[in-house]
Order: C-alpha cells, then structure tokens, then sequence
C-alpha cells in the first residue's frame, strides 16, 4: 500500500464525521494563542478542539482493537478510553494545576454516572415504556464505584481528622495517595480480567456494531491513533496554558471549569455515543460506555495522575473538596440506586440529570477560598 493511498484512507475516514468539521479551531487557538489574544477565545476554541480529537482517540482505537480478537481489543478500548482526560490532567499537572485536575476527575465521573447515563435513559425511553439491561454488568460497575467512594473518601477522613486546616499537609498523605491508587490500579486490572477473560459471556452479548469489520487498516487505524495523540496533548497544552486567566476573566472558580466545562469537553465525543446507541435500544452498550468510563477514570485515570504527579514536581494527594466528595456519594448512590433493578425509563433519566443539575449549580457558586489549598 503507497503512502498517499493510506493517507487519503485516514483523510476520508476522518471527514466521514461531520463532528471533526470542528478539527479546525486548533489552528485557530494555536495562532491567537501564539498572537497573545484573548485567553477566554484561546480556552474555548482549544476546548472545542478536544471534542472531535478525544473522538478519533477512541475510533482509532477501536479500528485498531478488531485487529487482535475481543479480549485484547476489550482491552485497548479499555485502557485508552479515556485517553483525551488523562493527557489533559498530566499536562495540568505539569502546569501545577493540581485542584483543576482534581475537579476534572470529579467532574468526568458526574458526567458519565449523571449527565451521559440521564441523557440516554430519558433520550432512549422516551416513548417506550421501559428498557432493560445487564444487572450483572452494572453490578460490577456499581462495586467499583463503590470502591472509588472509599478510596477517596478514606484519605479525606485521615487527613481532616490529623490537620483539618491544611488536609494536604498532614503526615504520609502522599504514602497514602500513592498505596491506595496502586491499591486502585489493582482493582481495576482484576475487573479487566473479570470482564473480559472470565466472566465475559455473562456480562451480555456483544453489541452489533462490535462484529462489524474494521473501516480502516490497522497500520492507518495505528497513524491515525498517533496523529490524534499528538494533536490533543497540543490542544490541551493551549488549554490548560489559557484556562487560569479564562476562569478569572469569567469569573468561573477552577472547581466549576475543571469539574463542569473541561469534563464535558474531554467526553463529549463519548456521550454523544451513549445517547445514540440508547435512542437505538442499544442500553447494555450504553450502560456499559457510561459505567465503564467512570469506572475508568475513577480506578485508571485518578491513580495514574497521582503517580504522575509525584514525577512532575506536583504532587497530587487523594484529598478532594467537601464539595466534590459529596458530589462523588451522592451521584454513585443515585446512580446504584435507579440502575441496579436492571432497567430505566425516561423519568429515572430526569432525575440523574436533575442531581447533574443542583450539583452543577451548587460547584458554580462556590467560592474560589472555599476550595481546598
């Protein structure tokens, strides 16, 4: 295969998606950015840019995961799911942008459990009177939620109690960070193996869309996974580099741009999906996309960025704001409470998107000095 016919197969795969359309403010950002323009123009039109890319992330890996049989591809699709969000939270905290990257970690997870999976329940069951799903996947899903309301809640707890003025500061919280996220990241690959390799058949049949035969080659669906790569840890070093000023000139605390704005931007290409495939009765895909990207970002992404942060001169502790701690118990019991039956119905999608809501409401108010140093 010549070189100009495999780029011109990732050109038109790529413009097959009129989302990518929105591909072009990266250029825009790049040169207002370089230009010394305004820094709320600069963080929304790199945002923007994020959308689409985090999309061909996980299109890429997905052409590239039917290459090598289901619990291999399961497990690329897996491990780079949320690929967009980590290389946004390793570049903040390069930046030293700590609390950002903890309320985009919040915030992902309140995305997925609340604003995708009440999206699609209401999207997918309006107009049916209900839609039923896997009880033993989103069993699964729900324990390693519940596992992440520990592992966040735990450290909190220890470090309110032996320095409630400065939490961050007391004794062994970093020890602690690090031993509980490899506590986490252990967890996590358990729940591959269980998911993937020996529980696999009980966790629901394969979506549709999963037997259909790859769109790409797999040397292209390896390029085109490189070039997106390249271009979001760009995008998000416009970002990041533009969101302090951003926020201030708004008038926006880190906790509402980090926790509302910056997740919603890292998985917007993601709950467009979910809500598709629920519209299409497709809710064990759905479920599954929402879940298992919160599952993801709470076990893979929050762990990995502690670790990360010790190497960039950051250091990240698991000691997250009152308010993001509430918000992370309240939206895992929510969601457990009105998914673990089995089945939803567009009413059960009002309410996870009406907490998405009040708690949006509440993080838009809060005070910048109400935030954890």
């Amino acid at each position: 295969m010549s070189d100009s016919f495999a780029t011109r197969g990732i050109v038109e795969h790529v413009l097959g998606n009129r989302l990518n359309i929105l591909l072009v403010a990266l250029p825009f950002a790049l040169v207002l950015d370089f230009a010394g323009a305004s820094d709320v123009l600069v963080f929304l039109l790199s945002a923007v840019a994020v959308v689409p890319l985090a999309g061909l992330i996980g299109n890429a890996t997905d052409q590239a995961a039917r290459y090598v049989g289901p619990s291999l591809g399961g497990f690329l699709n897996a491990t780079f799911g949320n690929a967009a969000e980590l290389i946004i939270a390793v570049v903040a905290l390069r930046a030293g942008l700590v609390e950002v990257v903890k309320a985009s970690l919040t915030g992902s997870l309140l995305g997925n459990v609340l604003l995708v999976l009440g999206a699609a329940m209401l999207v997918g069951g309006w107009g049916r009177e209900r839609q039923v799903f896997n009880r033993t996947a989103v069993g699964v899903s729900g324990g390693l939620l519940l596992l992440t309301v520990g592992a966040v809640l735990m450290p909190d707890i220890y470090a309110e109690t032996l320095n409630g003025d400065q939490p961050v500061r007391s004794p062994n919280i970093l020890v602690i960070s690090v031993l509980v996220s490899i506590v986490m990241l252990g967890a996590y690959g358990a729940s591959l193996v269980f998911s993937l390799k020996t529980h696999r058949p009980m966790l629901g049949a394969a979506a549709p869309e999963e037997q259909a035969l790859p769109m790409l080659t797999r040397r292209n669906a390896i390029v085109l996974l490189a070039v997106a790569t390249v271009l979001t840890a760009v995008a998000a070093e416009v970002l990041v580099g533009s969101v302090e000023d951003a926020a201030r000139t708004l008038g926006l605390s880190d906790l509402f741009v980090g926790a509302v704005i910056v997740a919603i931007v890292g998985n917007a290409a993601e709950h467009f999906s979910a809500v598709m495939f629920a519209r299409r009765d497709h809710m064990d895909l759905t479920v599954g996309i929402a879940l298992g990207s919160a599952s993801q970002v709470a076990l893979l992404v929050a762990p990995v960025a502690v670790l990360v942060s010790l190497v960039v001169g950051h250091p990240m502790a698991l000691v997250f704001d009152h308010f993001e701690l509430g918000a992370i118990l309240i939206a895992v019991l929510g969601v457990c409470f009105l998914s673990l039956d089995g089945e939803s119905n567009w009413f059960e999608g009002v309410l996870l998107l009406a907490i998405y809501l009040i708690i949006a409401i509440i993080f838009f108010f809060v005070p910048e000095t109400s935030i954890t140093p």
